[in-house]
């Protein structure tokens, strides 16, 4: 499940992986987990900034960048466009046609990728130390004067149009579309990030060049890299990539929205089992109870093998193959959710036992042992889910400044994790389990799910 959203982004993405059999084994074993690393605070010129972890032990340099403003920033009736434009940017650029661009991309052993999603659009470039200078050339093309030529628009248009085709006959994915829809009302996160059939095939390269100008801006920057180049080196080309982009960005302003939740949608599909999801208040990254909430979901159902959701509704009982929940928090909206499934007969028995469960943690909370084995478990996972390789920290520098975090983060999170009270467990679980929660069922008819 995506964490950001009820089921996976129908984001486009794309990436070539061309370094070669032996740099993708020393890629693979470059920089393994660990507790700390010495980040660096880079500002151009241009006041362009980027946060940095300087390693010489492998000849290669990643870029993490995000652009905030993604499918959100969609105009009505042009829903898609973020979508649509993140596969756009390697099919040309500059004086650059696809062909020429992904030759040079070939030639120079270059990895790059882009994504979107509800909230941001993001890029991904890898690269030898020794061509930096002729891929951050093409990067620097790609961000700030992709082509959107007529011919790769329809090509990528295509390739979306096959998928959005796909999930219409996908009763979870249309169950999942039919949740946000429900929870989120008229807010854009109801919305597909890939569009719909009719809102993609209105998009005009016009369109993009207009949405790349508004939102691909200084202001709404935010870059991660990692490996061998040094601060000064970095501030120059933090200039030569990102410094000709306009200052500010032009984003539409979107209202934060609390899901509507006590509320039940049923899709009678005739499927071997039924999905039960179930939503929750959620909670904002920067609330002071934010790693009480961390830990109880943790201990409520994070923890995959180990949690009270797993344990009551598989271990115990034969339910179904697993039962999980996470926090998702997004931009303009936090959720709670618990995901399941199960045989269209148990589905009645499998929602009271996940009831019985929430209605624990919500009245008594954990044990000392639940907690203190949740702290540890989340501890000790930190680096070898986030700093286990380039791209990993890459991405946890770029998140952690989206955050607001500070630069100290990564030394101060064990700290922040085992101050956390059996009380404030209990009082952020009283705080998010005492809503009834908005219901998804979906599977064959015959399964009561009320």
């Amino acid at each position: 499940m995506n964490p950001n959203a009820f089921a996976p982004a129908g984001v486009f993405m794309r990436g070539f992986f061309r370094l070669g059999a032996l740099v993708a084994l020393i890629v693979v074993l470059a920089l393994p987990a660990r507790a700390a690393v010495e980040i660096q605070d880079v500002t151009s010129q241009k006041g362009v900034t980027a946060w940095l972890v300087e390693d010489h032990s492998l000849p290669i340099i990643t870029f993490q960048f995000s652009f905030k403003g993604g499918a959100v920033q969609d105009p009505e009736g042009k829903e898609g466009t973020a979508n649509l434009m993140s596969g756009l940017f390697d099919e040309g650029a500059g004086d650059l046609t696809f062909d020429v661009f992904q030759e040079r991309l070939e030639e120079l052993g270059a990895e790059m990728s882009f994504r979107a999603n509800s909230d941001t659009i993001s890029g991904q470039i890898r690269m030898l130390a020794e061509n930096s200078d002729a891929v951050l050339d093409l990067l620097r093309l790609a961000v700030t004067s992709p082509r959107f030529d007529a011919d790769p628009v329809e090509r990528i248009r295509a390739q979306i149009a096959v998928q959005i085709r796909s999930d219409e006959r996908d009763p979870n994915k249309q169950g999942y579309r039919a949740m946000e829809q429900a929870v989120y009302g008229d807010h854009p996160y109801a919305r597909p990030d890939e569009g719909t059939l009719e809102s993609l095939a209105g998009i005009t390269p016009d369109d993009l060049r207009a949405f790349h100008a508004r939102v691909f801006a200084r202001s709404n920057l935010t870059i991660g890299v990692v490996g061998a180049i040094d601060a000064g080196t970095l501030g120059t080309v933090l200039d030569k990539v990102f410094g000709d982009l306009p200052e500010e960005a032009q984003l539409t302003p979107v209202e934060h929205i609390e899901p509507k939740l006590d509320q039940e949608v049923r899709i009678d599909y005739p499927l071997p089992q039924s999905t039960l999801q179930l939503v929750y208040p959620g909670i904002e990254r920067d609330d002071p109870d934010f790693f009480a909430a961390y830990l109880m979901n943790q201990i409520l159902g994070g923890g995959t093998f180990s949690s009270r959701l797993f344990h009551e509704v598989r271990e115990k009982r034969g339910l179904a193959y697993g039962a999980t929940s996470y926090l998702s928090s997004r931009d303009y909206a936090q959720t709670l959710m618990i995901h399941t499934a199960t045989r269209a007969e148990q589905v009645d028995t499998a929602l009271s036992v996940i009831e019985d469960v929430v209605a624990g943690m919500r009245d008594d909370g954990p044990t000392p042992k639940d907690l203190d084995e949740a702290k540890t478990y989340v501890i000790g996972a930190y680096p070898i889910n986030n700093l286990d390789s380039s791209t990993a920290i890459a991405r946890t520098l770029v998140g952690l400044q989206q955050d607001d975090l500070g630069i100290d983060y990564i030394q101060r999170r064990a700290e922040l994790i085992n101050a956390v009270t059996l009380d404030d467990v209990k009082r952020v679980g009283q705080r998010l389990l005492s809503a009834p929660p908005a219901l998804l069922v979906i599977g064959p008819a015959g399964g009561n799910g009320g």
